[in-house]
């Protein structure tokens, strides 16, 4: 039977957990996730452990922080004054709010604590910093890569 490899679109059900058991993603109420091996389309720890399924395999990978969301950075965290808030927005720990870069671009923050005179936001992955248990299930190979053909 074929085994998943670099280059293959393959089809797989997964359910993501946390260190503690929490389930933060699953694909087992809808359609299974596709994605080509080796694209860059999900995390590359999720790529690797793929490789040399065979369909109708599963299995359970964790995936370090660096084959992941990457750690958290400091950086990546900002407090500004609460001034600067339109007045109908009342931050709160834990509120996700969408904020323009200087670029022009838009980032996703969540307030990560709030003051009288300042709020703290945090443009870090909500899942950076965190090892992840995939347990995977390759449904399908959906193509194959494409191979020299010997002559």
């Amino acid at each position: 039977m074929a085994q998943a490899k670099e280059g293959d679109t393959v089809k797989v059900h997964y359910t993501g957990k946390l260190e503690d058991g929490t389930v933060f993603d699953t694909s087992e109420e809808r359609a299974p996730l596709e994605f080509t091996i080796g694209s860059g389309q999900i995390i590359p720890g999720f790529e690797r452990a793929v490789v040399g399924m065979e369909p109708g395999e599963a299995k359970t990978a964790t995936i370090p922080p660096e084959e992941a969301y990457g750690h958290r950075r400091d950086e990546m965290t900002i407090t500004v004054d609460r001034e600067q808030f339109p007045e109908e927005i009342n931050p709160e720990p834990g509120q996700q709010l969408q904020v323009q870069q200087p670029d022009g671009r838009a980032a996703i923050v969540v307030v990560s604590d709030v003051s009288e005179s300042t709020v703290t936001l945090d443009a870090n992955h909500p899942l950076a910093g965190q090892p992840l248990t995939f347990d995977i299930t390759l449904v399908d190979i959906v193509s194959a890569a494409q191979e020299q053909a010997a002559g």
